[in-house]
């Protein structure tokens, strides 16, 4: 199978459905032209023309408005946010429009629409382009919410997002866009709710996401050598979360560690622990761990930033720590 990134997967899910499915547009700030920030869209304004492709505006609200009212008649629009911090400037849209009118309907308006947004710190670009909230909208009754961790997910889940008739919330990972791997050329969806055990282990239970999948595997091999089996569990959606497979690992293997990049207080992490501390705790031969980013704002100085984040060799410490019980 041939390998490509997981920028390019992103791109062929866009262009791929554009070809299917003349419903299908992208609304976003410089997403034409330019390509968007991250090159996402390269290349889709030339073939699919300006019409269905905009350039917007700088104003979310506005562009993130038209987008719900496009899908509401009958469109498909993937809206583009540059950063994920930038739908601060939307909420509105995004929670009580957005998320809130097929409800309100009682189904007979939907939003077929996917609002694109990237996370994560590591690239030098601060506190107000760094951030990692997407557990924020996890919150949101109406939302469904992608984090793919791989370029073969990217594609999948992004097709499925399109196709989907409820609102997604697509989370990408800015240090995972020149990340490589197998990607299928013919068109294909990975259903919502379906977690993936990325490895399989006996002793301890990680469940991750994004760029964490792979810091875990990382460790996972690194604890395959002192005679630790370690399953990774990559959540794939956290909207819906597949609460079985998190649970069915945890019975088999008596200990868990999850890991995010969100903040720890209330963030994706938490709700794993509580679900398993509700509905496992009995299985557990070891406090439940998290292993998130700390309570405050992403540093800009390069040193502060690098101790701010997390990978393998902290996840190796808490698999240490959990292997003590």
């Amino acid at each position: 199978m041939r390998e490509i990134t997981y920028c390019e997967a992103l791109n062929e899910a866009l262009r791929e459905s554009m070809r299917t499915d003349e419903r299908v547009v992208i609304l976003g700030e410089d997403v034409g032209c330019y390509g968007g920030i991250f090159q996402i869209t390269k290349g889709l304004q030339d073939e699919f023309g300006p019409d269905r492709v905009v350039d917007t505006p700088i104003a979310e609200a506005g562009f993130v408005g038209a987008g719900v009212g496009a899908a509401l008649t009958g469109m498909r629009p993937v809206v583009e946010i540059m950063f994920i911090d930038f739908t601060t400037v939307c909420m509105d849209m995004i929670i009580n429009q957005m998320a809130k009118m097929r409800y309100m309907f009682g189904g007979k308006g939907k939003v077929p629409m996917v609002l694109r947004v990237n996370i994560g710190a590591g690239r030098g670009t601060a506190a107000q382009h760094s951030q990692s909230f997407h557990s924020l909208f996890m919150h949101i009754p109406g939302l469904l919410v992608a984090v793919p961790a791989t370029a073969y997910d990217a594609k999948g889940l992004l097709m499925e997002a399109i196709q989907n008739d409820n609102p997604v919330i697509f989370v990408e990972h800015k240090r995972l866009y020149n990340t490589k791997g197998d990607v299928p050329e013919e068109s294909y969806t990975i259903p919502f709710g379906q977690a993936e055990i990325k490895r399989a282990g006996t002793d301890v239970t990680v469940v991750a996401t994004h760029a964490l999948v792979t810091e875990a595997l990382k460790a996972a091999e690194e604890a395959a050598e002192k005679g630790i089996e370690v399953e990774v569990v990559d959540l794939r959606t956290l909207v819906p979360l597949d609460r079985k497979t998190i649970l069915d690992s945890v019975k088999k293997t008596g200990r868990l560690l999850v890991a995010d990049e969100d903040n720890i207080t209330c963030g994706v992490a938490s709700e794993v622990s509580a679900l398993v501390a509700e509905e496992a705790v009995y299985a557990l031969k070891a406090p439940i761990l998290r292993n998130a980013s700390p309570d405050t704002p992403v540093p800009f100085s390069p040193p502060l930033e690098k101790a701010y984040m997390f990978g393998q060799e902290r996840l190796m410490q808490s698999i240490r720590n959990l292997m003590k019980y």
